[in-house]
């Protein structure tokens, strides 16, 4: 549909967006106060506007009183018989219904649609700003049984320059008001900042393990050096547990690194084709084994940072017969169990839930003398996924350990780098779950994780 002709072009949406980037690009000073002064502008106008009609109705309140006590005196004379001639005067004027002068002198100055609203009973203005007048009319039945309209009139241009003063006064008023209101709120909002300001600095200069001073009121201020405390509390946690993570995995990393290059020098240094295969087998195995412990090390910081698929529901039982067919059971391997006395789905990836079971299985499997348990078993809105082995068990005091990072209980265990149960409970933690180990009554270890179901 076309704009009318003459209306004013609507403001597109990039001006808005011009407008609301010109906006969040102005300090927080200067917003609250163009806001402040804004607000105080268009009330002290409001105020001011307020004012004028007041004094705009006072002023004919006061006219029409006066106009009203002269015509009624009139109205008395005349309802007494003296004759309309006797009574006319220069503000004065007896009139009949129709507006036709009767007291002998010239028409009233005024078109019939204003004489209609006079003899209605309704006071009007009529004339130019320089000579405004108010006129008001009462009316009178005369002795012979006729009705008159006894018209006064007064000049009210005085009153209108009046008004015309006191409302200049009034906008040059809340003018000047609002310039006291808009810098007060600069100054003030300063103020309330400038603690905020040295804050920031010297959050920003703080060396680690240093802390905001907390101010002895309970206010805003408090709150925010509380949080600011607790933001750096957290920094230095990470910077603490990356500096460790890097030098542990640094430390982890150079064992298999340096193993192969020791052999590789070996057999350079020493060509003996009957020691090559050997060579060859060792140098495979540690380059699994640092292969392994990349890809643990990349699921972990992925982990870490968040970047995990979205959740689908996983059939954890079929996922557990998948990750024991992978394991598979050498002849000297331990006997891989699985108990599942009904289906159980949980929030998961695929991927994630073969990561966390490899892992368990993994670990299980290097610990336990002749048998691991798999158990999935559903607990209402949970599913409890128990891997259990019959082996030496996990002391109490290292069962919260056992889950931090390069962490193993016995070094002389075959194989391992101490990131499978950090990577688990990175995982499961990651979907709302828990993960804790406990003992088996046999003694053997137990790890024990609780998903979310899903239904």
């Amino acid at each position: 549909m076309n704009e009318p002709a003459g209306a004013p072009p609507a403001r597109g949406p990039r001006q808005q967006g011009r407008l609301r980037r010109w906006w969040a690009g102005r300090s927080l000073r200067l917003r609250i106060t163009l806001v402040v002064g804004v607000v105080a502008l268009a009330a002290l106008l409001a105020l001011s506007r307020l004012g004028v009609q007041l004094l705009y109705g006072t002023m004919l309140d006061a006219a029409d009183a006066q106009l009203r006590s002269q015509a009624q005196t009139v109205a008395a004379q005349l309802a007494s018989g003296t004759p309309p001639n006797d009574v006319r005067g220069p503000e004065i004027r007896v009139v009949d219904t129709a507006g036709t002068p009767v007291d002998g002198g010239p028409p009233l100055p005024l078109p019939p649609r204003q004489v209609r609203e006079l003899a209605a009973g309704e006071a009007i203005i009529a004339g130019h700003f320089a000579e405004l007048r108010r006129w008001l009319a009462v009316p009178v039945v005369i002795p012979n049984g006729t009705t008159r309209l006894v018209v006064t009139t007064a000049d009210i241009v005085g009153g209108a320059m009046l008004l015309a003063h006191a409302a200049v006064g009034f906008v040059v008023g809340a003018l000047v008001v609002a310039a006291v209101v808009v810098l007060a709120a600069w100054l003030a909002t300063r103020a309330a900042l400038r603690p905020v300001d040295r804050m920031r600095t010297a959050a920003s200069a703080l060396p680690p393990g240093e802390r905001l001073p907390v101010p002895q009121p309970r206010d805003e201020l408090r709150a925010l050096a509380e949080e600011i405390n607790l933001l750096l509390a957290r920094r230095d946690e990470a910077v603490a547990r990356l500096e460790r993570f890097t030098g542990d995995a640094a430390h982890e990393l150079r064992s298999p690194v340096a193993a192969i290059r020791a052999q590789a020098e070996v057999a350079v240094a020493h060509p003996d084709p009957e020691l090559a295969e050997e060579t060859l087998r060792e140098v495979a195995e540690e380059a699994t084994r640092l292969s392994v412990m990349l890809s643990d090390l990349l699921a972990l910081a992925r982990a870490d940072a968040g970047q995990r698929p979205p959740p689908h529901p996983v059939d954890l039982v079929a996922a557990a017969g998948a990750a024991i067919s992978r394991a598979g059971t050498g002849l000297d391997g331990p006997v891989l169990e699985l108990i599942a006395p009904a289906p159980a789905q949980v929030g998961a990836s695929p991927s994630e839930v073969a990561l966390v079971l490899d892992n368990l299985i993994a670990n299980a499997r290097r610990y336990a003398r002749s048998l691991v348990r798999i158990s999935v078993l559903p607990a209402g809105r949970s599913v409890r996924l128990l891997v259990e082995d019959d082996g030496p068990g996990i002391p109490a005091a290292d069962r919260r350990r056992v889950f931090d990072r390069f962490v193993r209980l016995s070094p002389e265990a075959r194989g391992g780098a101490g990131l499978g149960l950090a990577l688990v409970a990175a995982l499961v933690r990651g979907r709302g779950g828990t993960v804790t180990a406990g003992a088996t009554p046999t003694g053997g270890a137990r790890i024990e994780v609780r998903w979310l179901a899903t239904r």
